[in-house]
């Protein structure tokens, strides 16, 4: 914890670095992933304070638009695309995902109710992995590929992908490479950036 808390009584040393922030924010992305630590949307970006909107699940998962029953997972979705206007939302997922892990491996989660309670709004669980792929690569590919379609439920993205203001974008990072591969649909495949 030390090197983190050294870091951060450094950062605040340069505030006319940070003094633009205070006059708002308008990022183009929303990026939605896992609460992974190995998963750092900024590093993998290369994204600067401001320039993305963050969400971050276990799992990555994207609850289903239920009106009436507000989730902070909706309200950020609803804050980025209607108010923020982002023009991009991406579903990142990544390799050795114990949430996914957990999921296709049909682990026992009784002793973390809520984890297993989280876990069941993940739109079915993906296919079982490769016994010999400690990844589940392609588990939870088809994991990002669920979220995307969930995410076309809430009214706010169906209106904005039907004016064409919006694109959906699924992302897989793989934390052992640092490898980043998008869905392309003409392949219906996950190809390198």
């Amino acid at each position: 914890m030390q090197p983190l808390i050294d870091n951060a009584r450094t950062f605040g040393r340069r505030p006319a670095e940070f003094a633009r922030l205070a006059e708002g924010q308008s990022p183009d992305v929303l990026f939605i992933t896992c609460s992974d630590s190995r998963v750092v949307p900024a590093l993998i970006t290369g994204a600067r304070p401001g320039e993305l909107f963050e969400l971050r699940t276990a799992g990555n998962i994207v609850p289903p638009y239920a009106p009436g029953h507000p989730s902070a997972e909706a309200a950020t979705v609803e804050y980025a695309v209607e108010v923020l206007g982002v023009t991009d939302v991406v579903v990142c997922g990544h390799s050795h995902c114990g949430a996914i892990g957990a999921l296709v491996r049909g682990d026992d989660l009784d002793a973390v109710p809520a984890v297993r309670d989280w876990l069941a709004h993940a739109a079915g669980a993906p296919a079982p992995a490769d016994p010999a792929d400690p990844a589940c690569a392609e588990a939870v590919q088809q994991h990002v590929l669920a979220q995307l379609l969930r995410l076309r439920s809430y009214p706010c993205v169906q209106q904005r992908l039907a004016s064409g203001r919006l694109r959906l974008r699924g992302w897989y990072y793989e934390v052992h490479t640092g490898a980043v591969r998008e869905h392309r649909a003409g392949s219906d495949a996950f190809e390198a950036l």
